[in-house]
C-alpha cells in the first residue's frame, strides 16, 4: 500500500483495464486514484475485488454482486459511490464471505421482487401479482410493477402465452432499452397496459392500436424522445381505441398534431414534452368526463381556448399548459371551471389583464402564471380564498403591496411569488392569515419602506433576505471531510469548505462577491431542492457550484431564472435526471458547465434549443451527459471551448463546427454513432485550434491537406476512429505538436515519417499497419512516451537513442523486430514501463539503471541474463509484469516469478508486492 492517491489510473485507462483482463481473478488497487465509475463488463472470474478509498463515484453495477465466484468485496471510503443492492438473489451469495461498504451510500431500494417465491410446487393463482378468473383458472390480471426485474425484453417471451390477460403492469423496472414487441398488439382482451419508466426504447408500435378495449394506456418515460410514436401511429392509435380513459405519454417523441378522433370517454389526457404541433383540437376542451389535461412543454402546439361553455367545466380539475402557445386572452369560459384545483400557463404568452372569470376559480388551490404579459392590480386575486401556491413572477402586474393588510382568506397559503412586476408601496405593517406562509418573493419591484416585524414571526417563512438565504444554504448541506483531498489531486486547488465562517455577525457581502456566488471545491454534499434560498438571488452573473456533492438531486427548473447569469458551472456535483428546458433561457451565458457521468440527460430538443438560445457562449461543457442527437447547425459563433465527450451524439458533424474562427479545444470523443468529414479547404479555426480530441468517433476519410494549416495544434487524438490509408503530408506541418494518438486504426506508411515530429511527448501509434525500421529524431528531447506496439517494424532497434533520455514508457511489443536490445534502454535514468515482447530479439538482458521502473515484458523473445553464464547455470528467472494503463507515474505489478535459487539483484528494485501461484491471472497495484 502506497501514499494516499500517490498513484493514479484514470476513468479511461481503468474501463480499458478492466475490459482486456478478461482472466482477472483478484484485482486490488486499494488508494490508487482511479475517480471514476466502475464499468460493468468485468472479469467473471473475479474472487477478490478490493477498490476501497479510490475515488469511485456514481452508481455501482449490479454485475459485481453477481460474479459467482467473488468471495470478498471492498469498495469503503468511496463516499461518491452509490451501491443499490439487488432485490433478487445474488449469484455471488454461496461464494461471498467478506463485504466492505463503510462510508459508501447505500441507497434504500422501494422495489419488491415479486417474482422471487414463485415456483412450481404452488398454484400459479396464488403467486404474487398474478390474477386469475374464479371460474376459468385462467389468468387475467399480471401486476409486476416496481419487481426489480431488469434485463432484456424479448419478443419470443412467454408472457406472450397469457393470451386472456385483461389487465398488464410492467411498470418501473429496467429493461435495458428493448423495443417493445409488436406481440403486445396480441392482448386482444387487454383493458390496462402500463410499460411506464421501464427502460424501453425505440419505436411504440402500431400493433399497440389493436388493443381496441384499453382504458388505461401509460407509457410514459423518463428518458426524454427515448421512446417515438410518430404521426400515423399516433392517429391510429387515438383513432382505434375508442374505450380510452386514461393516455399518458410523456416524453415520447410523438411530433405530430393531435388528430380529430379520439376516444370520447377521457379523463386523463397526458402528453407533455411530447413534441406536439399544430392547433389543439376544440373537441378536447369539451370531453365532458375529463378531469386532468396536461399538455406541457409543447411550445409549437397553439391553443385557442373555446369561447363558450366547455363541456368538461364541471369535471376538469388539472389544467398544465406551461411552456405552450395561447392565443388571445384568457375568455369567459374559464368562470365555468368550479372544479379547477390546478391551473398551470406559465411561460404560455398570456397577454392583457387578469379578467373576472378568472375570480369565479373559487376552488382553486395551485395557481401558475410566470413569465407571462398579464397586467392589472394584485388585488384581484384576493377573492380566490383557497389558494396554496400563487405564483406570478415576470408579468407586469401593479398596485400597492398595502392591499394584503386587507386579506383574511390565504390561511392555507404556502408559497406567494409576486417577483419581477411592477408593485409600489411599503409591505403593510400589519397583517393576519398568513401564518402557513413557507416562501415570499416580491424582489425587482418598486417597493419601498421597512420591513415590517410580522415577516420575522411567520413560523414557517423563509424571506428573501441576503443574509439569511446563504445561511440557510450553508445549513442545508453538511460539510464532506474527505472532498480535500480529492479537489486538491484533480486541480492543484485546496478544497475548503467556505461556508464555515459565514454567520450573521458580518455583513454577507464580505463573504464574497455580491454579483457572483462562488462555492466550488466547498466541500458541500446533500439534497438540493428547488425550494433552495439560493434562488432568490436573482442578479447572480456567476455561479459556480462545481465539485461538490448533491448526488441523485435534480437540476431545478429555477436555474433558468438567473437572468443575468454569463458563467453557470454545475460539473462535478452528481446532480441527475432531465436538464430543464429552462437552462436555455440563460441568453447571456458565456460559460457553462456540465457533467454527469451519465445520471444527466439532455434530449435532442432541449439540446437544439439550448444551442440556438444560448447565442453568448464561448465555452460549453456536456461532458458524460446523455444527448442522443446530432449536433444542430445553429450555434454560438463565439464558441472557443467544445467538449461533448461521451454523450452519445449521432449524425454528421456539421462543418461549420471547423469554421468557428475562435475555437481552441474541441472534444467529441467517445461517441461511435457520429460522424466526421473534414473539410477540404482550410478552417478558420485553423490559427486557434489547440485541441483536438476525437478518439472513437467515424471518420469517413483520409486526414485531408487542410490539415497542414493547423499550425497551432498541441494535442490531436484520432485513435479508435477507422483511419485507413497512408499518413500524408499535412500531418508533418503540425510543428507544435506534443500529443498525438492515431492508436487502433488501419493506417500504413513508413514508421520513420514521424521522426520530422519534433516537439513531441507522447506519440502512440498502436494497432496499426505501419511498416520500415525505426528512426528516432534527435529532437526528441521531451518525448515520455512511445507506443509503437501492434504493427509491422522490422530491423534492429537504433543503436544510439541520445536524444530520448525523458523516455517514460517504451512500447514496440508485436512487432518484427530484431537483433540486441541496445544498451541506451538500459541506461534510461526515468524508465517505468517497457514492453518488448512478441518480437525477435536475442542477446543478454543488461541491468536497468532506472529506480522507477515497473513494469518489464520482454516474453516470446530469445533473450538470456547476463548472470544466468557467470553466476551459476542453476539459475533460471522470468517475470512477466502485464498491465495497460496511462499516466507517466504508474505503479503497477503483476509478477509471474520462477525461482531455483536466486534472481538478479538489479531486479529486486523493482517493486514486487505479492508473488502468487496463479500470479498471471492477479494484478496488484498499490
Amino acid at each position: 500500500m502506497g501514499d494516499l492517491y500517490e498513484l493514479s489510473l484514470g476513468s479511461y485507462n481503468f474501463e480499458l483495464l478492466v475490459k482486456n483482463l478478461t482472466e482477472l481473478r483478484e484485482l486490488h488497487l486499494y488508494s490508487v486514484n482511479i475517480s471514476s465509475t466502475i464499468p460493468s463488463n468485468l472479469s467473471s472470474h473475479l474472487t477478490i475485488l478490493q477498490l476501497s478509498n479510490t475515488q469511485l463515484h456514481v452508481i455501482s453495477p449490479k454485475r459485481v454482486l453477481h460474479l459467482s465466484n467473488l468471495e470478498s468485496l471492498n469498495l469503503s471510503y468511496n463516499p461518491q459511490l452509490t451501491v443499490r443492492f439487488p432485490t433478487t438473489k445474488w449469484n455471488s451469495s454461496a461464494s461471498l464471505m467478506e463485504l466492505y461498504l463503510h462510508g459508501e451510500n447505500i441507497t434504500e431500494f422501494h422495489s419488491y421482487p415479486k417474482t422471487l417465491l414463485w415456483n412450481k410446487s404452488t398454484n400459479c393463482c396464488s403467486w404474487e401479482g398474478v390474477y386469475c378468473d374464479k371460474t376459468t383458472g385462467q389468468v387475467i390480471e399480471l401486476n409486476l410493477t416496481c419487481s426489480g426485474l431488469q434485463g432484456n425484453f424479448h419478443s419470443n417471451s412467454s408472457l406472450f402465452q397469457l393470451y386472456n390477460l385483461k389487465r398488464l403492469d410492467l411498470s418501473y423496472n429496467n429493461f435495458s432499452g428493448s423495443l417493445i414487441s409488436p406481440k403486445f398488439g396480441e392482448f386482444s382482451s387487454l383493458t390496462y397496459l402500463d410499460l411506464s419508466r421501464s427502460s424501453f426504447s425505440g419505436q411504440i408500435p402500431y400493433e399497440i392500436s389493436y388493443l381496441s378495449k384499453l382504458y388505461v394506456l401509460r407509457i410514459w418515460t423518463v428518458d426524454p424522445y427515448g421512446l417515438r410514436l410518430g404521426r400515423h401511429n399516433f392517429e391510429q392509435l387515438l383513432k382505434n381505441l375508442t374505450q380510452l380513459r386514461e393516455l399518458n405519454l410523456d416524453f415520447v417523441n410523438i411530433s405530430s398534431t393531435i388528430p380529430l378522433n379520439f376516444s370520447s370517454h377521457l379523463t386523463t389526457f397526458q402528453l407533455s414534452d411530447t413534441q406536439l404541433c399544430g392547433i389543439l383540437p376544440e373537441r378536447v376542451f369539451h370531453l365532458s368526463d375529463l378531469e386532468s389535461l396536461e399538455l406541457s412543454s409543447n411550445p409549437q402546439l397553439t391553443f385557442r381556448f373555446p369561447t363558450a361553455k366547455w363541456n368538461s367545466s364541471t369535471s376538469l380539475m388539472k389544467l398544465f399548459l406551461d411552456g405552450v402557445n395561447i392565443i388571445g386572452k384568457i375568455p369567459e369560459s374559464f368562470s365555468h371551471l368550479t372544479s379547477l384545483h390546478y391551473l398551470d400557463m406559465s411561460y404560455s404568452n398570456l397577454l392583457g389583464p387578469i379578467l373576472k372569470p378568472l375570480w369565479n376559480l373559487t376552488n382553486i388551490e395551485f395557481l401558475f402564471l410566470v413569465h407571462n404579459h398579464l397586467e392589472g392590480p394584485i388585488s384581484q386575486f384576493l377573492i380566490l380564498g383557497n389558494l396554496k401556491y400563487l405564483l406570478l413572477r415576470n408579468n407586469n402586474f401593479d398596485g400597492r403591496f398595502e392591499c394584503l393588510s386587507l386579506n383574511r382568506s390565504w390561511t392555507q397559503l404556502e408559497i406567494l411569488d409576486f417577483s419581477s412586476n411592477f408593485l409600489t408601496g411599503p409591505i403593510p405593517s400589519n397583517i393576519s392569515g398568513l401564518q402557513n406562509l413557507q416562501w415570499l418573493y416580491l424582489s425587482s419591484n418598486n417597493l419601498n419602506g421597512t420591513i415590517p416585524s410580522w415577516i420575522f414571526s411567520l413560523p414557517s417563512l423563509t424571506i428573501e433576505d441576503q443574509a439569511l438565504a446563504l445561511l440557510q444554504i450553508k445549513h442545508m448541506f453538511s460539510i464532506n471531510p474527505d472532498a480535500s483531498d480529492y479537489c486538491d489531486f484533480f486541480t492543484r486547488i485546496q478544497s475548503y469548505p467556505k461556508t464555515l465562517l459565514w454567520n450573521k455577525s458580518t455583513d454577507c457581502c464580505s463573504w464574497g462577491r455580491s454579483s457572483q456566488l462562488d462555492l466550488c471545491y466547498s466541500t458541500l454534499q446533500g439534497k438540493f431542492h428547488s425550494n433552495s434560498s439560493l434562488f432568490q438571488f436573482s442578479n447572480l452573473k456567476r455561479l459556480d457550484l462545481s465539485c461538490n456533492n448533491f448526488t441523485g438531486s435534480i437540476i431545478s427548473p429555477k436555474f433558468g431564472e438567473f437572468s443575468s447569469l454569463t458563467h453557470l458551472d454545475l460539473s462535478g456535483t452528481g446532480f441527475a435526471g432531465l436538464m430543464p428546458t429552462e437552462i436555455s433561457h440563460l441568453s447571456k451565458l458565456h460559460v457553462l458547465r456540465f457533467s454527469g457521468l451519465y445520471e444527466l440527460s439532455l434530449g435532442p430538443h432541449n439540446f437544439e434549443l439550448l444551442l440556438k438560445n444560448l447565442t453568448q457562449l464561448r465555452e460549453l461543457n456536456l461532458d458524460y451527459v446523455n444527448i442522443s442527437s446530432t449536433i444542430p447547425q445553429n450555434f454560438s459563433s463565439y464558441l472557443k471551448n467544445l467538449r461533448l465527450p461521451y454523450t452519445d451524439l449521432c449524425g454528421v458533424l456539421p462543418e461549420r463546427v471547423f469554421h468557428l474562427s475562435d475555437l481552441e479545444f474541441l472534444d467529441l470523443s467517445s461517441n461511435s454513432q457520429l460522424t466526421v468529414r473534414f473539410p477540404t479547404t482550410k478552417w478558420n479555426s485553423t490559427a486557434s485550434l489547440m485541441y483536438l480530441r476525437l478518439y472513437d468517433v467515424n471518420i469517413t476519410d483520409r486526414i485531408p491537406e487542410s490539415f497542414s494549416h493547423l499550425t497551432s495544434l498541441l494535442v490531436l487524438d484520432m485513435s479508435d476512429c477507422n483511419l485507413s490509408g497512408s499518413i500524408t503530408k499535412p500531418l508533418w506541418n503540425l510543428t507544435n505538436i506534443e500529443f498525438l494518438d492515431l492508436g487502433n486504426n488501419h493506417l500504413k506508411g513508413q514508421i520513420s515519417l514521424f521522426s520530422r515530429v519534433g516537439k513531441l511527448k507522447e506519440l502512440s501509434l498502436r494497432n496499426n499497419n505501419f511498416d520500415g525500421q525505426l528512426e528516432f529524431n534527435r529532437s526528441w528531447m521531451q518525448l515520455e512516451s512511445l507506443q509503437i506496439s501492434s504493427n509491422y517494424l522490422t530491423g534492429s532497434i537504433p543503436s544510439n537513442g541520445s536524444g530520448l533520455q525523458n523516455l517514460q514508457w517504451l512500447d514496440l511489443s508485436s512487432n518484427d523486430l530484431n537483433g540486441t536490445i541496445p544498451f541506451w534502454i538500459f541506461s534510461l535514468s526515468s524508465l517505468e514501463v517497457l514492453d518488448l515482447s512478441n518480437n525477435s530479439f536475442s542477446g543478454k538482458i543488461q541491468e536497468f539503471k532506472s529506480k522507477t521502473l515497473s513494469i518489464v515484458t520482454l516474453k516470446q523473445n530469445q533473450l538470456q541474463d547476463q548472470e544466468e553464464e557467470e553466476d551459476s547455470p542453476m539459475i533460471s528467472w522470468q517475470a512477466v509484469l502485464m498491465g495497460y494503463c496511462c499516466g507517466l507515474v504508474i505503479g503497477l505489478s503483476v509478477i509471474y516469478i520462477m525461482l531455483s535459487t536466486q534472481y538478479p539483484t538489479w531486479f529486486s528494485r523493482i517493486h514486487v508486492y505479492r508473488v502468487s501461484e496463479d500470479a498471471d491471472k492477479s494484478l496488484y497495484f498499490s
